[in-house]
């Protein structure tokens, strides 16, 4: 696949998510609870184009087991959910519930949700917004190109975080698969961090 079709690739595959964005009644679940609602990752960036993944950070006020579960009890009655997963980390710093959800579309695809219910004004309101703003800041057209070919050389069964494609390509300059693999090799046995450019 040369570069002009993986620019088509990735339009293409950044609409669809946006349609499957609005379809889905998931982000109106939120928004009608209070929430506020942002896109985030790589739909945000502009870097989606192998997975059918949509990273959502959704705020409120005083969240409680008790307040998320009722919002994620109407988000499960929506049609096209058909599993929801939760991991809770509201006693820990970053005070949020992680939900994990997945919507079959009307034309039977399966699209992943991770939607992450945070406090509002505690440590990462916005911590991740500010690192999409950031890279896209950032990242030259090159940059872009090599990130998006990566992704797609990448084998679907081979697990590659997105941030760790995005820093290694515009801060360590990595241009192929090999370098790439061997770059997370060495950055997973440092301590884990958040990295913004």
């Amino acid at each position: 696949m040369n570069q002009s079709e993986i620019k088509l690739l990735a339009y293409a595959k950044q609409s669809e998510a946006f349609k499957v964005y609005e379809e889905s009644g998931i982000p109106r679940v939120w928004e009608d609870a209070g929430c506020r609602v942002n896109i985030i990752g790589s739909l945000k960036m502009g870097l989606l184009v192998t997975h059918n993944d949509i990273d959502l950070h959704v705020y409120s006020k005083n969240i409680t087991e008790e307040s998320t579960f009722a919002i994620a009890s109407k988000m499960s009655a929506l049609s096209g959910v058909i599993e929801m997963t939760s991991i809770n980390g509201l006693h820990t710093d970053e005070q949020c519930m992680a939900w994990h959800v997945k919507y079959k579309t009307g034309n039977g695809e399966i699209w992943k949700f991770d939607i992450i219910h945070i406090e509002e004004d505690s440590t990462y309101d916005g911590f991740f917004e500010n690192m999409a703003k950031r890279i896209t800041e950032t990242m030259t057209q090159e940059h872009r190109d090599t990130i998006l070919r990566l992704k797609c050389e990448t084998p679907s069964d081979e697990e590659i975080h997105g941030v760790e494609y995005y820093e290694a390509v515009i801060a360590d300059n990595i241009d192929s698969l090999d370098k790439l693999r061997t770059w997370i090799v060495e950055h997973r046995k440092k301590i884990p961090y958040y990295w913004v450019p």
